[in-house]
């Protein structure tokens, strides 16, 4: 496979592959949104059994190949994830939105004051408890590597943990 971020086509390409590629993925409604002839955003939701949903922001350049910022978050819906009138990206994934449980998410916004995330600055991952706070290390998420192979695998572990502890 060559590298997603090689190109606008290579990334398109590959986010709308995701689902054949991860059959744990029920459901993706990932877009890619140019923003300019080497730039672009990708945002949507990636759905998966147990109303377990990714929401995916990432803002690429392609001058550089880079993933120059993005957000990650995990969380499962009160509502059937296959449900027609699940709400939209915009609405489910504001951190506000109310009809969902956190489980962690994944941002790059620095934080050196916190010399605990100092070995992957600044990719950290939000925790329980007091998750607004409570920041982890995230040593796999990359700028210059596509994040969501990662993301999808972490989520696939999660839910077969889960399926074994019942």
């Amino acid at each position: 496979m060559p590298n997603p971020l090689s190109s606008p086509e290579a990334y398109q390409a590959w986010i709308y592959s995701l689902p054949a590629d991860y059959p744990a993925i029920q459901r993706s409604t990932l877009v890619y949104i140019p923003t300019g002839r080497l730039f672009a955003r990708v945002e949507g939701m990636l759905f998966f059994e147990q109303n377990v949903v990714l929401c995916v922001q990432e803002f690429l350049n392609f001058s550089l190949n880079v993933i120059e910022g993005y957000g990650y978050e995990v969380t499962r819906s009160h509502q059937p994830a296959n449900a027609l009138d699940f709400p939209a990206t915009p609405e489910y994934c504001q951190a506000s939105y109310p009809h969902k449980d956190k489980l962690y998410w994944y941002d790059s916004f620095p934080h050196p004051h916190i010399p605990e995330l100092a070995s992957t600055d600044p990719h950290h991952k939000h925790v329980h408890p007091n998750i607004k706070h409570n920041r982890i290390p995230a040593p796999d998420l990359s700028f210059t590597k596509p994040n969501l192979p990662f993301l999808v695998e972490e989520v696939v572990a999660m839910l077969a943990a889960e399926t074994d502890a019942a």
